[in-house]
């Protein structure tokens, strides 16, 4: 289920540190890692769904938008806290807009990149969980 997953803060006058870990509060094994950054103004990333990829989004600088679509239901989360992170589950679409000056998004994903676990268009998203 995709939801908005809080993760340690350790406050320290020297700077805050914020941590995640695979199966605890990161709900997968991390297979790989990657990110997003000098995205331009106006842009859009994302849009496109995994059949077996789950991913974990996190905005480590800087604010973004995420949207996520079930083909039913579509919601929006803005990720602007580098200590929350969204669990995006497989059979979900996603499109990330509205990134600020300097944003940085991490990705954590529980698959090795392999073009075959993408669907890039959305009809055929909405025909593949209807098979489901």
């Amino acid at each position: 289920m995709n939801k908005i997953i809080d993760l340690p803060k350790i406050i320290d006058p020297r700077g805050n540190l914020t941590v995640a870990e695979q199966l605890k509060n990161v709900p997968f094994e991390i297979k790989r890692v990657y990110w997003v950054y000098d995205v331009p103004g106006g842009e859009c990333r994302g849009g496109h769904s995994h059949k077996e990829c789950k991913e974990f989004i996190i905005a480590v600088s800087g604010s973004f938008t995420v949207t996520l679509d079930d083909g039913k239901n579509k919601h929006t989360y803005l990720l602007n806290h580098p200590y929350q992170g969204l669990f995006v589950d497989t059979d979900t679409w996603r499109t990330l807009d509205d990134f600020s000056s300097g944003a940085v998004c991490l990705v954590l994903a529980s698959e090795l990149y392999e073009e075959e676990d993408y669907i890039r268009e959305y009809e055929d998203f909405l025909e593949y969980i209807k098979s489901e």
